[in-house]
């Protein structure tokens, strides 16, 4: 069969990566076409687009970019009619999947959305959309249950998709002297640093993220760094400090961290997964704040506080993340054993609540189960 698969980002890139390889093992014939990255394309998909070419953030950023954004919607639209896909999967990425379930559903293509968008937290009128376009809708969060089951759809609750990578990476993680030797970094313990996947999370995180290094002087703080941004403009924020920077190994920096700062997202989970306490950073530009902040239905920013129902993690959103704060966490999971200690034990919780792997593997089969009737 063939499949379009659309990703927006980094974190859509690996959960589509995954499907592709699930899918594959239940049908050996499969061919993908796919909007989104270097995961994606080495997992078989012709790449029509990388995501860092289309992933805008925030309202300003999406405003300035108005102009290519419906370029790619029009392209998009014209590549789905020529491909003619026996399913369209959209992963994650709602403002612009949703605009092409609606095509694709007008086309009479099948529609299936695998990472479901987190109307949960602000826009939930896009229920209606998603009723209309949607065949069917792959959800990865115990909580999405209830929330789709209020408004009448039946959603696949499949779990989480990357416990299975987690896990692996973790039995495969170079231990403390092989990472260090590797990426030639000082003998002493790691505060990772991930402040995002994107130049605009960048700019707002990591200027109040490596102050931290002055103070924290028996620590060396390591940026986890995606190739997608070249490493100039990371120096750019440092100001000589001694900071240093892996790329494309976060599992791995991770894995070898006594504690990590991490920007909203996928990430704050993933890190607690990994077992690794943190502290969770959020700011974006003012505007973008105000809209989001009047909008959203949410008691929490990150998915690991949302999964627990509870903050397990210290969230900084916006004006409280400072660096006066930030050293005050931070001195927080590095230094108080008993705080450590509770942090584990809720990440232990965590896991259990998101379920026990083979999310895409569940997902695969019941997408070609159905494809196939």
């Amino acid at each position: 069969m063939k499949y379009y698969l659309i990703a927006g980002e980094a974190s859509g890139d690996t959960h589509g990566a995954l499907l592709m390889k699930a899918l594959k093992k239940e049908d050996p014939e499969a061919q993908f076409r796919v909007w989104g990255g270097d995961l994606m394309e080495e997992a078989g998909g012709e790449l029509v687009k990388h995501y860092k070419d289309h992933a805008f953030m925030g309202i300003a950023e999406v405003v300035v970019h108005l102009k290519t954004i419906r370029k790619n919607i029009a392209y998009c639209k014209q590549d789905l009619a020529q491909y003619q896909p026996d399913v369209v999967i959209f992963i994650d990425y709602s403002g612009f999947n949703l605009r092409i379930a609606k095509f694709a559903k007008q086309i009479g293509l099948r529609t299936f959305y695998y990472v479901a968008p987190q109307i949960w937290a602000w826009r939930q009128y896009r229920i209606k959309d998603i009723k209309k376009y949607l065949d069917r809708v792959f959800i990865i969060f115990p909580f999405e249950k209830d929330f789709y089951a209020k408004h009448n759809y039946k959603a696949d609750f499949v779990g989480y998709p990357l416990i299975d990578t987690i896990e692996e990476k973790v039995k495969n993680s170079p231990d403390f002297n092989t990472f260090i030797e590797k990426n030639n970094l000082p003998d002493t313990p790691i505060v990772a640093l991930l402040p995002g996947s994107r130049k605009q999370e960048l700019s707002n995180m990591l200027p109040v993220m490596v102050k931290m290094i002055d103070k924290f002087k028996n620590y060396q703080f390591v940026i986890a760094g995606t190739s997608s941004i070249d490493r100039s403009f990371y120096d750019s924020f440092l100001e000589n400090r001694p900071v240093n920077i892996v790329f494309n190994q976060t599992y791995d920096l991770l894995f070898n961290a006594r504690a990590a700062l991490v920007t909203s997202g996928t990430a704050t989970l993933e890190t607690a997964l990994l077992k690794v306490p943190e502290v969770v950073c959020y700011k974006t530009s003012w505007l973008t704040y105000r809209v989001v902040k009047t909008l959203i239905k949410i008691r929490f920013i990150s998915l690991t506080n949302l999964v627990m129902d509870k903050e397990i993690v210290k969230e900084l959103i916006q004006h409280e993340f400072t660096a006066e704060n930030l050293k005050k966490e931070l001195h927080l999971l590095l230094n108080d054993n008993e705080h450590r200690k509770k942090m584990l034990t809720h990440f232990d919780e965590l896991t259990k609540k998101l379920g026990n792997g083979g999310a895409p593997a569940r997902a695969a089969k019941i997408m070609y189960q159905d494809l196939k009737k």
